[in-house]
């Protein structure tokens, strides 16, 4: 059976339409990357929980692993706030934490786990990790959520006007950059499967 790629990736990229920022924190270093795969873990409204997938590519997975913490934040769409969500989005999206410090480029607080907490986000979920899924080229962790907050209430940003509101010449870094974590993903997962 062979599979409609374009129709999945339709179907799929759909399924989240917001840019998630993940910062994390391990041994007094933290970092953070942009993210399109996190959302919800949880029916039970006074037990919270969030997901997080992440390619093993990344050093933030690694901190994740080691420190079992991470924060999720939504970002601002609102006219006052869309420069910081971008510059958030170009921050850890734009760069490895392995070529230098990323968080500190940013507005942050410490949260209840050690994690740094975005204040430029819309809002945010802190969680500690009670549960991953290893999936070849990624992990998926999910958590309790420990801390929660509406940072800057209106509206969250979506990806496709964050996309049309980045420069042309970050968006072709960022493709560059993304080439060799494309590369170790399918590595890890045709190595595994076949």
């Amino acid at each position: 059976m062979t599979v409609d790629t374009n129709a999945a990736a339709k179907v799929l990229s759909g399924l989240r339409p917001f840019p998630v920022a993940v910062t994390t924190v391990d041994g007094g270093f933290a970092n953070g990357l942009m993210s399109l795969s996190a959302g919800a873990a949880s029916i039970i409204p006074e037990a919270p929980r969030a997901t997080i997938s992440l390619t093993k590519y990344n050093l933030t997975h690694d901190l994740v692993v080691n420190s079992g913490v991470f924060v999720m934040h939504l970002l601002s769409a609102e006219d006052d706030r869309i420069e910081e969500s971008l510059e958030i989005l170009k921050t850890l999206g734009g760069s490895s934490g392995r070529d230098g410090d990323k968080i500190g480029k940013l507005r942050t607080r410490t949260g209840v786990t050690g994690a740094p907490i975005l204040l430029g986000a819309h809002s945010y979920v802190e969680a500690r990790v009670t549960g991953t899924l290893d999936v070849q080229e990624s992990s998926i962790f999910v958590g309790d959520v420990v801390a929660a907050e509406i940072l800057n209430p209106g509206h969250r940003l979506q990806i496709g006007e964050a996309w049309g509101k980045l420069p042309a010449e970050w968006i072709e870094q960022y493709e560059t950059n993304h080439g060799p974590q494309l590369a170790n993903a399918r590595a890890r997962r045709f190595a595994e499967s076949g």
